[in-house]
């Protein structure tokens, strides 16, 4: 029988990247899910951004040789300091554990197999569940996220190409649940512009290769849903959240559109940039800045005329009182 030194030299490096900004027990939640992974060949990287209570403590209480961590001195922004851990990996493969989810046990083993087998495949993805701030899944809630991002009746295989999938559907979350080939992006070249929006644009990267993704019909991994996440913050209680992700999806669209190699989706990217217009101005409304809001309603309802997008038009006019609460 193969010993476990053994095993590991069999397997490829997989670097698990865990970038981390106050969030201590949650943290601890995901190392333990990175530290149990059936696939044992694995680097895991901490690079924690400033948090005002280090993390330090918690990340050698695993006392494991596998974590990798590094503090920054100062507050680099979410993007920089996900790529910066981006950057450190070693592995064949990278997959991102943000620090407030989890992984299944064979999370790793499930989806490294098919990248091995198949050269041409960039990424391997699979479905995940949702759960609450508390840990506990919310059933309703994960069939939901995967009705609604095509992933309940997808087939497992290989899709080739797979822009419509990533790009159109949403179906591969690769800051949640995906293996990615890592000598296949240019991490370098990842724009500051795309901010909060990176594994969109990482989707993007991974589509423009022309290799193929590979779907493992299950759920591996665990996406928490609090009110501290990022889709949560850039919804109706933070506008300048709601703002600062708008941008970054406007960028994205507007790179997508400009690609030749993805007119076929073209209407698709007009419509998301469109709505998400829209959602900007709305955000500059909130936050008292009528004027700068109205271009990004105008140039929505130059391209297609939009009840949501002519009423807030109507509303930059009105007293701020009136306006900043739409």
């Amino acid at each position: 029988m193969a010993s476990v030194n053994e095993i590991e030299q069999q397997q490829p490096l997989v670097s698990v990247i865990t970038p981390t900004y106050n969030r201590p027990d949650y943290l601890k939640d995901a190392l333990s899910s990175a530290t149990r992974q059936t696939y044992q060949n694995i680097e895991i990287i901490v690079s924690d951004n400033c948090s005002l209570e280090n993390p330090q403590a918690i990340v050698e209480s695993f006392n494991d040789s596998r974590i990798r961590f590094s503090r920054n001195e100062t507050n680099l922004g979410m993007l920089a300091n996900t790529l910066k851990a981006f950057k450190m990996a070693r592995g064949k493969y990278i997959a991102c554990l943000l620090d407030d989810d989890m992984w299944e046990p064979d999370f790793l083993e499930k989806l490294v197999p098919p990248l091995e087998a198949n050269p041409h495949v960039i990424l391997a993805f699979c479905d995940h569940y949702i759960m609450d701030a508390d840990g506990k899944i919310d059933t309703l809630g994960t069939e939901t996220n995967s009705t609604f991002y095509k992933r309940t009746a997808l087939q497992e295989g290989i899709y080739q190409p797979f822009c419509h999938l990533a790009l159109v559907d949403s179906a591969v979350s690769t800051a949640t649940a995906a293996v990615i080939r890592r000598d296949a992006i240019a991490w370098d070249t990842i724009p500051s512009e795309v901010g909060g929006s990176w594994d969109m644009y990482l989707n993007y990267l991974c589509c423009r290769s022309g290799a193929g993704a590979y779907y493992y019909p299950a759920k591996l991994t665990r996406y928490r849903s609090h009110e501290n996440t990022d889709t949560n913050q850039s919804g109706s209680r933070n506008y300048q959240a709601k703002i600062s992700k708008a941008k970054a999806n406007i960028f994205c669209y507007e790179q997508f559109m400009a690609d030749e190699n993805l007119q076929e989706l073209r209407s698709h990217f007009q419509q998301e940039w469109r709505q998400i217009s829209t959602t900007l101005g709305i955000g500059l409304l909130r936050a008292k800045q009528p004027k700068q809001a109205r271009p990004y309603f105008v140039r929505s309802l130059q391209k297609k005329i939009s009840l949501r997008a002519l009423i807030a038009l109507l509303l930059s006019f009105t007293p701020l009182p009136i306006a900043s609460r739409f």
